[in-house]
């Protein structure tokens, strides 16, 4: 028998994959008329801080790296992408945004920043910060080696 302690954290993750199918969907609106996806969206909003890897930008957002490296084919041949030499492994080479993504991104940023302030309006910002900490705190434990 599951512990009540286990059992709400069972329904936490629960309410998250809930979430982020939401997300996914709002994302996959916000992009449609720059004609990205929301997978697509996320890779760029990563590489907006610099270049990086495919395999970076999986670890660091916590993604498959197959899946980002599908997403990352489709934004190179869409002319999103440039790769660059990287000096520290030449079999992985850096990710960087063209002026085109740039674009894009400014546009998708200001429709962002609208579904974000409707969206927050009807969460009380007390919670969105506890929200916050907790999934930080979450990703840090979820991240750690299980035991098998």
């Amino acid at each position: 028998m599951r512990s009540h302690r286990a059992e709400t954290f069972t329904r936490v993750i629960d309410a998250v994959f809930a979430c982020n199918g939401g997300f996914l969907a709002a994302g996959d609106a916000l992009t449609e008329p720059v004609g990205l996806t929301a997978a697509q969206w996320q890779v760029l909003g990563f590489l907006e801080d610099g270049p990086a890897t495919a395999a970076e930008v999986a670890r660091r957002r916590g993604l498959r790296r197959q899946s980002v490296q599908e997403t990352v084919n489709r934004l190179l041949r869409n002319g999103m992408l440039d790769r660059l030499p990287n000096p520290a492994d030449a079999r992985a080479p850096l990710l960087s945004l063209t002026r085109r993504a740039r674009n894009a991104m400014r546009a998708l940023g200001e429709a962002q920043v609208e579904w974000a302030e409707d969206v927050a309006a009807e969460v009380p910002l007390a919670d969105l910060e506890t929200t916050l900490r907790t999934l930080q705190r979450l990703r840090a434990v979820a991240a750690r080696p299980q035991p098998r």
